[in-house]
């Protein structure tokens, strides 16, 4: 790519960034959670016209490719599912994606995408809804009625319902409560981070509120949610310069829908131990903290090297991951995040269009066996402890940042990754921000570093911790006692690395019988 062309798409980013990001409300405060955005008012009308309301227009510029990237994405998620009715957002979600169309059933609809090796996907997140589809462009006549009738008018026959409906209830009682406990445990850490607030219940909802829910709650929730208000149309690959207009028109018949509202602040002093108690073979643990801080602090790229440098997703050069699992081999693998994280499904990467308004910092220890769980635990607290008391050392920020300079770079991978962060570019209002975060890599210091992640993290004390285990009653009896926990090895081990476990091992928990609490897991979601 030249570097005309390469100017060329920093300009049209730019400007699509500051169209969505004035419809967004702007950046948000460097320590405050990002709020919902605003639709910008509409031109003036006849006193007796009511306000026109428009989705916006969002593109990169058009290449070459002979693919079609398209993101619907609203601004619209779990938060807004009503407070008895859990998992509503992605119930309507899936029953419009699969569901058919106003005239297709959904096996007719699948039958139609077939040919064109296409497919319309969705993605349900705290504040966003994404409906996804890659398209070639030589499709596109056909193709964008098509999208636009399953945005627009969906079938909602109630057979698929049903089996939507089910599916859900399956997929908390079969996997998420049954086989998953890692996603258990993080899932149970949101409950924990955010009681009494839209982050801290599970997307998917609950099995008593998928059971209570109804056809007509959810239509009637989808046109609240799912309305040009919210809505933001983005283009990218190799796409005709009318395209974009042309699925605007052609989603012209969407309800209008509500705005945004506003969230209520993170508790500060959530609970602070949680076991969930269930037949697991191993004990999965997750902890971490509700923050002030996002993308758009001075501090962020400071603090993502930290956390990087600390236990980047499943990568080894962490601290968590070198001292627990390589030279312990206490687990399959250690990690920590800045801000939440979902992996992109088949990867490894971050998904994109997860972005929120409010955010977490949390630590991710895979499953431990039994008799090991209780060091564990007390090892990644004492790790954590040290990052923030302690601090990196040169050579661990220098080899953190060599990494994400190059490995940031595969996250534009493709077009619908490129479109999905330029879109959570403009809801921040951080536009190039990945550009932007590599230059400022160069000349980024340990002191630099170590003062973000000392002025933004949160105190050991202050993490919330998840553990999924079998022996709850124990465990718990454990982690009150605080009774010294030796790890044993079935080789020799270097004198240093044993006197660190002397340490670790008896370090105090400090933890009140109310401190700790045991649920067992058919009483979750």
């Amino acid at each position: 790519m030249s570097a005309r062309t390469r100017t060329l798409g920093r300009l049209a980013r730019c400007v699509a960034v500051t169209l969505l990001a004035a419809a967004c409300g702007g950046p948000a405060p460097t320590v405050a959670p990002v709020e919902a955005p605003a639709i910008a008012p509409a031109p003036a009308a006849p006193a007796t016209a009511a306000p026109v309301v428009e989705p916006t227009l969002f593109t990169l510029p058009a290449n070459e490719s002979p693919a079609v990237a398209i993101r619907l994405l609203f601004r619209s998620g779990f938060a807004d599912d009503p407070a008895d009715a859990p998992g509503l957002t992605a119930l309507a979600a899936q029953w419009m994606a699969e569901g058919g169309t106003r005239s297709l059933t959904a096996f007719d609809l699948k039958q139609k995408l077939y040919p064109w090796a296409a497919r319309i996907g969705v993605d349900v997140e705290a504040d966003m809804t994404v409906f996804t589809a890659t398209v070639h462009r030589d499709h596109l006549a056909e193709f964008v009625p098509l999208l636009a009738e399953v945005v627009g008018s969906p079938r909602w026959e109630a057979a698929e319902f049903e089996r939507l409906r089910r599916d859900a209830i399956d997929d908390i009682e079969k996997r998420l409560r049954s086989s998953d406990d890692e996603n258990l445990g993080k899932r149970t850490l949101d409950q924990m981070l955010y009681p009494n607030h839209p982050y801290g219940h599970f997307a998917g909802g609950s099995v008593a509120g998928m059971k209570a829910a109804t056809p007509d709650a959810v239509r009637a929730h989808a046109a609240r949610v799912f309305g040009k208000a919210r809505l933001t149309i983005g283009v990218a690959g190799g796409y005709p310069a009318d395209l974009p207009e042309r699925l605007k028109s052609a989603l012209a018949g969407l309800p209008d829908g509500q705005g945004t509202t506003a969230l209520p602040t993170a508790v500060a002093a959530p609970e602070r131990v949680r076991i969930v108690e269930k037949d697991a073979p191993a004990v999965a643990i997750s902890m971490g903290a509700a923050v002030a801080f996002n993308r758009t602090d001075p501090d962020f790229t400071a603090l993502m090297v930290g956390v990087s440098a600390f236990g980047e997703h499943r990568q080894f050069h962490g601290r968590l991951m070198q001292r627990m699992r390589e030279a312990r081999g206490l687990n399959y693998g250690d990690y920590s995040y800045a801000e939440h994280f979902t992996q992109e499904p088949g990867g490894t990467f971050p998904a994109v269009n997860i972005a929120r308004r409010q955010q977490t910092f949390t630590i991710w220890v895979r499953p431990v066996q039994p008799g090991d769980a209780v060091f564990a635990l007390r090892l990644a607290l004492h790790e954590y402890d040290a990052l923030l008391k302690d601090g990196l050392t040169d050579a661990e920020v220098k080899t953190a940042a060599q990494f994400l300079e190059g490995y940031t770079q595969l996250w534009a991978k493709n077009p619908q990754r490129r479109l999905g962060m330029a879109l959570d570019d403009a809801f921040y209002g951080t536009p190039d921000r990945l550009a932007k975060f590599r230059a400022g890599l160069a000349g980024l210091t340990a002191a630099q570093v170590n003062a973000a992640l000392r002025k933004h993290l949160p105190p050991v004390e202050r993490l919330s911790i998840v553990l999924v285990a079998k022996d709850a009653a124990g465990l718990r009896d454990a982690l009150i006692s605080s009774k010294p926990s030796p790890k044993t090895y079935a080789s020799e081990k270097p004198a240093d690395l044993l006197a660190v476990d002397a340490v670790v091992a008896v370090r105090p928990f400090g933890l009140a019988p109310e401190a700790i609490r045991i649920v067992p897991v058919d009483q979750l979601f």
